[in-house]
């Protein structure tokens, strides 16, 4: 919200003109931090169902990042880090924070894709914000049309991964990208879960936007993904039924608390807020800059993250502290080799899975 309502008023006030962005940029940074943390976290299942009624708060970001991720798309994507020279620390400041953005959005996709590994424990709010109120079946396939995370460059495509563009070489161009396989394992559950399909509205828009997926199901990509043979097979139904009207039963919706509280509280107060900021905050001393730097410096040490780091992995088969990755799938941990192989035939399908949707760390 900060970023929506004060970081732009703060940008166009005539007396903002700051000798060092780098406070300005570490907030800014700091929602980086807290989407690759919700991304790690939100793997496992359990903190999703823990999460409960706040979920819609998440929910909602991640409609709000996904939405400008396809809008952005027809621009070209986010600027390059070496493109032109910026004049003023301002303009540098808002090429890095769009940048900052697209990267951002495709973190919030891989938390979204947790989520929804979860339909059968959201509450019915939640279930219907993603698929009334957001629609997000519909949202997913526009992503995939324009895959905003890949493009054409001299000819050659190209795709942004690990913070950067890399060219895709001509033997690689048909292997499932990490991201494009989180939208489709998104779309799976969505689609599938019996408890989502019967609350999900096929309205005639929504036949048609879902039907386009055809086109992308290829024997390539059922290879790699074999689970979606069952998604095809939803798809063909779904070409053969008749479209359903909007519905229009009574339904308590239930709001994202802490979004709206932020909005209600600071209505009308954001300029004084910029204001105010710019005053106490993002006009330090050279002092107070110095005593800044000391504490993001100790914040970060290496040292001070490792006391804080929990215990040591297990082994997935026999629960003895383990040393070992599955190199696949990056999951699960083992002791040693033959712990994995007993493991395998459990762990086999998932590990296929996880990989291909980019589920590891």
């Amino acid at each position: 919200m900060w970023k929506q309502k004060v970081f732009p008023v703060l940008c166009r006030l005539e007396d903002f003109k700051p000798q060092n962005t780098f406070p300005i940029y570490m907030v800014l940074h700091h929602e980086a931090s807290i989407i690759n943390l919700l991304e790690t976290v939100f793997f496992h299942k359990e903190v999703c169902e823990s999460a409960e009624d706040t979920v819609l708060d998440l929910v909602d970001y991640c409609h709000r990042k996904l939405t400008l991720l396809v809008a952005r798309s027809g621009r070209g994507g986010p600027p390059e880090e070496e493109e032109s020279q910026y004049s003023t620390p301002i303009q540098e400041l808002q090429k890095q924070a769009e940048l900052m953005e697209f990267e951002i959005a495709l973190k919030a996709l891989s938390v979204l894709r947790y989520i929804t590994d979860c339909v059968d424990s959201l509450s019915l709010s939640t279930l219907n914000r993603m698929l009334t109120t957001h629609n997000l079946p519909c949202l997913l396939v526009e992503l995939l049309e324009h895959s905003p995370w890949r493009r054409q460059e001299g000819g050659k495509l190209q795709q942004f991964e690990g913070g950067r563009w890399q060219t895709v070489a001509p033997s690689e161009q048909q292997k499932l990208s990490k991201l494009d396989g989180q939208v489709w394992i998104a779309l799976y559950n969505l689609l599938l879960n019996p408890e989502a399909r019967a609350r999900y509205c096929l309205t005639s828009f929504a036949k048609g936007q879902l039907l386009k997926l055809r086109a992308f199901l290829t024997d390539i990509l059922l290879d790699q993904l074999p689970n979606l043979a069952d998604l095809q097979g939803f798809l063909a139904h779904l070409a053969l039924t008749e479209t359903q009207l909007p519905k229009k039963d009574l339904v308590l919706e239930q709001i994202p608390e802490i979004w709206e509280r932020l909005e209600r509280d600071n209505r009308g107060k954001w300029q004084a807020i910029a204001k105010h900021q710019l005053r106490h905050i993002f006009s330090p001393s050279e002092q107070d800059l110095r005593l800044q730097a000391r504490r993001w410096a100790e914040t970060y040490r290496l040292d001070v993250l490792e006391a804080v780091t929990p215990e040591r992995p297990r082994c997935a088969f026999c629960s003895a502290e383990a040393s070992k990755r599955c190199s696949r799938c990056q999951n699960e941990w083992y002791c040693c080799r033959e712990c994995q192989v007993k493991h395998w035939e459990k762990h086999g399908k998932a590990c296929v899975l996880a990989a291909r949707g980019d589920r590891a760390k």
